[in-house]
C-alpha cells in the first residue's frame, strides 16, 4: 500500500491489518528515552455520546462496470478504460459527499498476487489478493469493522447483500447508485454555473464617470 495514508491514520491501520505493514521498524533508542522523576498526574476520561461514526463507503468496482451501460461498454472494448472511468467518476463523487470511499476490484486470479491498495486522487482502490474476490473483501471488512464505523457497500450481487445486511450496514444497489451518482454530478455543476456566475457579476468593471474640469 502506498505511504499516502498519513492523512487518513485510522485507514492507515485497517490496511496494514489486510495487507500487512511496510513501515521500517521504530528507532529502536525510543525504548531507552530518559526518565524523569514527575507527580503521577490523574486522568480523567470523558465518554462522548452519540459521537458520530467515521463513514465509508466501498463499492464493488466489477459489479459497478457491468450494472452500469456506459462502463459495461467501454469495458467491452477495454476494461481498463472502464476501471479508470469508475476511478474518474468515483473521485468526482467523493468531493460530494466528503466521506472515505474505497473502490474494490477482483485480482484474485492473478498468481502469486499479494493484495495492493492505492490512492487514486481522493480515493483509496483496492485489489484483492490471490483466491480472494472483491465479495469477500468486502464481507471480510464489514464483519470487522461494522460495529466501530458507519459503512455503506454498493452491489448488486444478491449473495453479498445479504450478508451485508447482516452485519448492520447500509446497502446501495449499483443501478440505484447510478442514479445517485448522476444526481450529485448535476447538483455539482449547477452550483459550479451559479458560482461562474456570481463571480462574473462581482468582477463586471463599474463604469468610468467622467470628471468636469472645476
Amino acid at each position: 500500500y502506498s505511504s499516502s495514508y498519513d492523512d487518513d491514520p485510522e485507514l492507515l491501520t485497517i490496511m496494514e491489518r489486510e495487507f500487512g505493514s511496510k513501515q521500517k521498524e521504530r528507532d529502536r533508542y525510543s525504548s531507552y528515552r530518559k526518565q524523569t522523576v514527575s507527580t503521577p498526574v490523574r486522568h480523567t476520561t470523558v465518554i462522548k455520546e452519540n459521537e458520530p461514526k467515521k463513514e465509508y463507503l466501498l463499492v464493488d468496482g466489477y459489479n459497478i462496470i457491468f450494472a452500469w451501460e456506459e462502463l459495461n461498454e467501454l469495458a467491452k472494448a477495454s476494461i481498463d478504460a472502464a476501471r479508470n472511468k469508475l476511478m474518474d467518476i468515483l473521485s468526482n463523487y467523493q468531493g460530494f459527499i466528503g466521506c472515505t470511499l474505497i473502490l474494490v476490484f477482483d485480482a484474485y486470479k492473478v498468481k502469486g498476487n499479494q493484495g495492493e491498495v492505492q490512492k487514486y486522487h481522493n480515493i483509496y482502490v483496492v485489489y484483492t489478493k490471490e483466491a480472494e474476490t472483491a465479495d469477500h473483501y468486502i464481507e471480510r471488512f464489514t464483519h470487522e469493522y461494522s460495529k466501530k464505523y458507519q459503512i455503506t457497500v454498493v452491489t448488486s450481487d444478491g449473495l453479498e447483500q445479504v450478508i451485508i445486511i447482516g452485519q448492520g450496514c447500509l446497502l446501495i444497489s449499483s443501478r440505484e447508485f447510478h442514479e445517485i451518482v448522476k444526481k450529485a454530478s448535476r447538483e455539482t455543476m449547477e452550483t459550479f454555473e451559479r458560482d461562474e456566475k456570481r463571480e462574473r457579476r462581482l468582477t463586471v468593471p463599474f463604469p468610468e464617470i467622467p470628471v468636469r474640469d472645476p
